[in-house]
């Protein structure tokens, strides 16, 4: 057992010290859990590398719910040299029977030396249990091994996990005033291709599609994934869509429906009799009831259950009026703005309703996380501000 490991094994009384070798291992498995980002869901973006003496041995990562975990396709590819190997991955390997057997059996079984993972598994069912059966039967086991990339890989999982809501990212795209349409209405195209086809991979990383029925009406929007399928053989994963429908006036005829994947109208309406809900069930849509005040849908509600649907991330794309209202109730955890670079001036519509400010300092305030240019667009991603 390697010394530096010991402290760590016996409960953490002390400090691991990794060398430089653990931390290109575990970048590694960073960058195989990312292969994941738009097939894992609902299930968190894992990576695994397997090593010894400073060669890696077998790399794994996990591709979709119901199949082979990250660490388990790794001991696969290292066959016998896993015994007394160090097991890098990105997540602390669980401890439970859900789809798959518990990891930790699969590398007891295997006789990995020791093992070092990144963060601590959310999940109630594993948080610590897992490293706890490793020391048990007398692995090595280390936490912390860059520990901020794995948690921005899953944050929406970890969200989840910790808070039963999903990350809400809202998506906008405004013009260099930050303008998103005209005064008549006129939005297509404000961005060119480039940014349009960019959207569709944060779509494609999303659990749901958050709209609501304004959007609906106005444009119908079909809000599903358009990309060539991600590999031969497999059919591409559809996020939920998702329509806040208060008074259930989202049309049979609209383009959500018939286009793959599944649509959810969330109303405040008892939809039991609901002529209207039958028929859009009939549409293949799921009708759900939830709380209302004013007539309008009690966001934290909607959040929660979709929480319950296992939804890790929301891609939020609606109008001005929707997105004020996540905003101002402090619901948003990242913001996404596409700014093309046009100007369409003061009577043009604003990206969010929100109230007025007499002081500068009650802005909202956001922090850039990444900035990069699509086509002849500048994409935007900013975290909001933490609640209160």
């Amino acid at each position: 057992m390697p010394q530096r490991g010991i402290a760590a094994a016996r409960g953490g009384a002390g400090k691991a010290v990794f060398s430089d070798f653990d931390r290109f291992a575990m970048q590694r498995a960073l960058t195989l859990a990312a292969r994941g980002l738009e097939t894992t869901d609902p299930n968190p973006r894992v990576g695994c590398v397997i090593a010894q003496r400073g060669r890696v041995s077998g790399e794994g990562w996990h591709e979709r719910a119901g199949e082979a975990h990250a660490e388990v396709a790794a001991l696969r590819a290292a066959g016998g040299q896993a015994a007394g190997a160090t097991v890098y991955v990105t997540l602390e390997p669980c401890s439970h029977h859900g789809r798959t057997p518990p990891c930790t059996e699969a590398l007891i079984a295997a006789r990995v030396a020791r093992v070092v993972y990144a963060i601590a598994d959310p999940n109630p069912l594993v948080n610590g249990r897992g490293a706890a059966l490793l020391r048990a039967a007398g692995v090595t086991v280390e936490a912390g091994l860059l520990p901020e990339e794995a948690r921005e890989l899953n944050a929406g999982f970890i969200k989840r996990m910790q808070q039963g809501r999903p990350l809400v990212r809202v998506k906008l795209a405004m013009s260099l005033d930050g303008r998103t349409a005209l005064d008549n209405g006129a939005s297509r195209w404000i961005t060119g291709e480039a940014a349009r086809e960019d959207v569709q991979h944060w779509r494609a990383r999303s659990s749901a599609v958050l709209t609501g029925i304004g959007t609906v009406l106005t444009d119908d929007p079909r809000l599903d994934v358009r990309l060539a399928d991600e590999a031969p053989g497999r059919t591409r994963r559809q996020p939920l869509r998702v329509v806040l429908d208060a008074r259930l006036r989202t049309p049979a005829s609209a383009r959500l429906f018939g286009t793959g994947g599944e649509v959810l109208i969330l109303t405040a309406l008892a939809t039991a009799d609901d002529a209207r809900a039958a028929e859009l069930a009939a549409r293949g849509a799921r009708v759900e009831s939830l709380p209302a005040v004013a007539d309008r849908l009690v966001l934290k509600a909607v959040l929660e259950r979709l929480g319950e649907l296992e939804a890790n991330e929301v891609l939020v794309e609606a109008g001005a009026t929707l997105a004020g209202e996540l905003l101002r109730e402090s619901l948003v955890d990242e913001l996404l703005v596409y700014v093309a670079p046009t100007l369409l001036g003061p009577t043009a519509r604003a990206l969010v309703e929100l109230p007025q400010l007499n002081e500068l300092a009650d802005a909202l305030a956001f922090t850039f996380i990444d900035m990069q240019q699509v086509g002849g667009d500048v994409r935007l991603r900013l975290r909001a501000p933490a609640p209160g």
